[in-house]
């Protein structure tokens, strides 16, 4: 993959490098302090994806996105959370928040990848052979559980509680390997202790989620990465 850094601040800049070499599959082709400077490398050489800063000199990150081609894909990164509602209506694969963590640069990446598969299938269904379910022990047993039918999960010290719709299954899996086995276009992780299922979400704030009765809280720490998905998705 091929990308960009573009960031008027050398130390962001540095500091994007230093997360994106621990990746093997990555190739900065350059890193730009300008909107302008980033042109020249667009025209020069195939960018797959450019980690655009918002707060910028001249043409600010949200102008120089609506000017690129749409097989650019751009993740936002801004030190100022107020620009989070102004990406929201921008087809962006992501949004970070300064300073930025090699974990939550590493989630925005494979976000991209994720981005990239389904455009490739050309249809907004599963894949040929995707399974449209899982099992977990619970209860002595292998449980199915249908993607469809989830509701949320909740994580308790030593095991999860897998709300459906038509029952609870308890669990002694973790909430990050269930996280893992989601498909991440269906579910998204909104507290330490929650994952929702984004087609039972009936309501929204900045603080809480609302299914089937229950308000569900959303943390502090994952709060630009759940609004700006559901606002990506209309909401």
């Amino acid at each position: 993959m091929n990308c960009l850094i573009v960031d008027d601040e050398p130390i962001a800049r540095e500091i994007m490098r230093t997360h994106l070499q621990k990746l093997g599959n990555v190739k900065i082709v350059a890193e730009c302090s300008s909107a302008m400077e980033a042109f020249a490398h667009l025209h020069q050489t195939h960018i797959d994806l450019v980690f655009l800063d918002i707060n910028m000199p001249e043409i600010t990150g949200l102008s120089f996105m609506k000017l690129l081609s749409k097989d650019v894909k751009v993740i936002f990164t801004t030190a100022y959370r107020e620009y989070a509602v102004d990406g929201f209506d921008l087809e962006a694969v992501d949004y970070l928040l300064k300073p930025i963590s090699f974990e939550r640069l590493l989630q925005a990446v494979r976000r991209y990848y994720k981005v990239e598969a389904k455009r490739d299938e050309g249809v907004p269904t599963k894949k040929e052979g995707e399974r449209d379910h899982f099992f977990v022990r619970a209860d002595r047993k292998m449980v199915r559980i249908n993607y469809a039918d989830i509701l949320f999960i909740e994580s308790y010290s030593d095991y999860v509680k897998i709300q459906t719709i038509a029952e609870t299954v308890v669990s002694r899996e973790n909430i990050s390997a269930m996280e893992n086995i989601l498909p991440a276009g269906d579910f998204i992780r909104i507290h330490r202790s929650f994952i929702v299922a984004k087609n039972k979400i009936e309501a929204y704030t900045h603080e809480i989620i609302e299914i089937k009765g229950r308000e569900l809280p959303i943390s502090r720490s994952y709060k630009e990465q759940v609004l700006f998905q559901l606002n990506q998705a209309g909401g």
